[in-house]
């Protein structure tokens, strides 16, 4: 199992929040198959991602947070990128560049942020919210790797694994990373029967993942892209709860396609989303990496880390 820093009482992270919701529905930009990284060979683009990530940073800055951060390479694997147009080498050079992106739009907050690391964020094969029930644990794991293969190359501090439902492919991304030496979080999504979409419980698919991947287990788990009325049922009791260290909420509570389809931005209640957030904080103390998927941004972010905060007081 590939390491990531050990937990520190007074060491917490924040990530980024909907990046794609963000850049599409706040400043105008399409994304075909949802990917961000064709947005750098658009100048008006990297300069709106460039506008989105100060104001994200300057929200880290203020929390005295660490930051932990990623947002361009979710669909920058070989399946994905044949249908953007992307050759084996031209996949590789952007997400090069896209880790390149994050490293230049932090450099000015190094001395005003305790520690930036850098995320590469891998997305399933198939869609997140379909089943993709016939992908098995070998199958990923020879799929991921080329993308991870890349990220190692580019040096990144963590991989992020987002989105998953399948829980064969969340042991083979395990494998995968293990092998590269690369730290992942596993971070499964869960729909309104607080349940993975392909069946299992939170609980369930953790420790499937663990048994399955043995030596090869993931650094940690998360959720994302699921609003905490959808996943806090699934917060059971028992010691596999120790190993969920990410949450990342939606900003509100709607059909996951439908809130990346809108054509406007569902922001929710921020407030009341940082308030659910330090509740959870206050409930599990082992949790310290927080952010946000869709429809967040600075504003939710700064939300969460404020009462996140205090529950450390």
């Amino acid at each position: 199992m590939s390491l990531f820093p050990e937990q520190k009482s007074d060491v917490f992270y924040i990530t980024e929040g909907g990046t794609e919701t963000e850049i599409m529905y706040k400043f105008g930009h399409e994304l075909p198959h949802f990917a961000m990284y064709p947005l750098l060979d658009n100048p008006k683009a990297v300069q709106d991602l460039e506008l989105m990530f100060h104001k994200y940073l300057d929200s880290v800055a203020k929390s005295g947070f660490s930051a932990l951060m990623g947002g361009l390479d979710y669909r920058a694997s070989p399946d994905w990128a044949q249908l953007l147009g992307y050759s084996h080498d031209g996949l590789a050079e952007m997400q090069h560049r896209s880790i390149e992106f994050l490293r230049n739009v932090a450099k000015p907050y190094e001395n005003q942020i305790a520690e930036i690391l850098y995320v590469g964020i891998v997305g399933p094969r198939g869609d997140a919210y379909s089943l993709n029930k016939t992908i098995s644990a070998e199958e990923a794991e020879d799929y991921h790797s080329v993308q991870l293969a890349t990220l190692k190359d580019a040096k990144v501090d963590f991989v992020w694994a987002a989105t998953f439902n399948n829980v064969p492919e969340a042991v083979g991304v395990s494998r995968a990373a293990a092998r590269k030496g690369l730290p992942i979080c596993i971070s499964f999504t869960l729909d309104n029967s607080h349940r993975l979409q392909s069946g299992p419980t939170l609980k369930e698919a953790i420790q499937t993942v663990d048994a399955e991947a043995g030596e090869y287990r993931p650094t940690c788990f998360g959720i994302n892209c699921s609003h905490p009325l959808e996943f806090e049922p699934a917060l059971e009791p028992g010691d596999w709860i120790e190993r969920v260290r990410n949450i990342r909420p939606n900003a509100t509570m709607m059909e996951k396609i439908s809130l990346c389809k809108l054509g406007h931005l569902e922001d929710g209640n921020p407030v009341e989303l940082g308030q659910q957030m330090g509740s959870l904080a206050k409930r599990y103390p082992h949790i310290d990496m927080w952010g946000g998927c869709c429809g967040t941004w600075e504003t939710h972010l700064a939300e969460i880390a404020k009462n996140v905060a205090v529950t450390r007081d």
